[in-house]
């Protein structure tokens, strides 16, 4: 098997095959999972103003501690129009704006209030519970550098920041393929031979949920006449998933037709357990990755190649798989050739993330691998990992 590729040098070659897409105008209510095209930054001082970090009187620190006079009352969105004079206290609510005259607010739950008086007994600190002007950012300044991925938070601050539309890459268009004579819609009555196809819906949804916009092809028998039609269809999108098709039987048509409507083919097998027969291709600007038919493998080389491809086209500044660092709960045997990404449960634990493998770790088994939520890394090598060994893994 000296002839495959690892996992990170087929990476490289679809990462370096990979130019962003065009950016497009986003309005933020919109942006969610987007990615940014360039830097983006506040139109406004956040806060835009002196803000109360707590419901309690405006007051001046010098004035502390004593007996002062409520002069008016400060909520949020409604500020007072005098400036707080010596003896005097305002209360104020979380986010009201700090009168003029007053540098700090003291909370209410350190006061005393007996009808139009406050009674402060400590000493009130400078500066106490007052947000100052641009504490969060400063207008102009970068809210979020390019090439990051539009999380709730992110859409938060840059909302708050007063950005009302972002330049994000637009949307990868993807079509997704399954090939095979076999193949039935699930519903359908089955006859001699025959499964249910799961893995275009597979494909799919993960396509989907990496934010592409998804079209999914009709599955195709094994016919060259079918393979041709059907990939010209899908060689129009930004990318084509295909799965099945891509080993070396004489049923096996993907690669060769493939070749036929001009797509060059970059690298065909990968020493990794399952999905060695994984390739990938490109035609134009069109990304082309042949997966196995075996569910799982198909899985294992859309986390470890199609979604990273997403992340890239989008801008991403790191697209790679985002392997974390977890525990192994029992020993798993090495493959001597082959990295393995091995189906298991997340269980937490005091010391971190405990990972126990699955029983039935077949590349057919699909229903099994439901109730995985990490593939664990195991590198090649001899003998076993013991539990306890410190590894890699992919939550999926």
């Amino acid at each position: 098997m000296s002839d495959l590729l690892t996992i990170n040098e087929a990476l490289a070659l679809v990462l370096d095959r990979i130019r962003r897409l065009p950016a497009e105008p986003v309005a933020i209510e919109d942006a969610a999972g987007r990615v940014t095209a360039e830097d983006v930054v506040a139109e406004v001082e956040l806060p835009p103003f002196r803000s109360s970090a707590m419901d309690g009187f405006a007051v001046r620190a010098a004035d502390t501690p004593g007996t002062l006079a409520i002069v008016d009352r400060v909520a949020a969105g409604r500020p007072s129009d005098r400036v707080l004079g010596p003896g005097e206290a305002m209360a104020i609510s979380t986010g009201g704006v700090v009168p003029e005259g007053a540098d700090t607010v003291v909370p209410i739950e350190i006061v005393a209030v007996s009808g139009n008086a406050v009674e402060i007994s400590e000493p009130a600190e400078h500066g106490a519970s007052v947000r100052p002007v641009g504490g969060d950012v400063a207008a102009g300044a970068v809210v979020l550098p390019a090439g990051l991925r539009l999380t709730p938070a992110r859409i938060g601050a840059l909302a708050a920041a007063g950005v009302a539309s972002v330049s994000c890459a637009r949307r990868p268009r993807a079509a997704v393929l399954s090939t095979g004579t076999e193949l039935r819609r699930p519903g359908e009555p089955l006859g001699p031979g025959q499964i249910y196809e799961s893995n275009s819906l597979m494909l799919a949804a993960a396509l989907a949920a990496a934010g592409a916009e998804v079209v999914r092809l009709e599955p195709v028998a094994d016919d060259e006449d079918a393979h041709r039609e059907a990939l010209a269809r899908g060689l129009e999108a930004d990318v084509l998933v295909s799965s099945g098709g891509v080993s070396v039987g004489p049923h096996d048509l993907v690669r060769a037709v493939g070749g036929e409507l001009g797509i060059e083919e970059v690298f065909w097998r990968v020493a990794v357990k399952p999905g060695k027969p994984v390739a990938f291709g490109v035609r134009g600007d069109t990304l082309v990755f042949g997966l196995p038919g075996n569910p799982v493998s198909a899985l294992v080389g859309f986390e470890l190649f199609v979604r990273p491809a997403l992340r890239a086209l989008a801008g991403e500044t790191s697209p790679e798989p985002r392997f974390e660092p977890g525990t192994l709960a029992e020993a798993l045997r090495r493959a001597p050739a082959r990295d393995q990404l091995v189906r298991a449960r997340i269980e937490p634990s005091q010391d971190g993330v405990l990972l126990r493998p699955l029983r039935g770790q077949d590349s057919h088994m699909i229903v099994r691998a439901a109730a995985a939520d990490a593939l664990v890394h195991v590198p090649r090598g001899e003998g076993e990992l013991a539990a306890g060994s410190a590894v890699r893994y992919l939550a999926i």
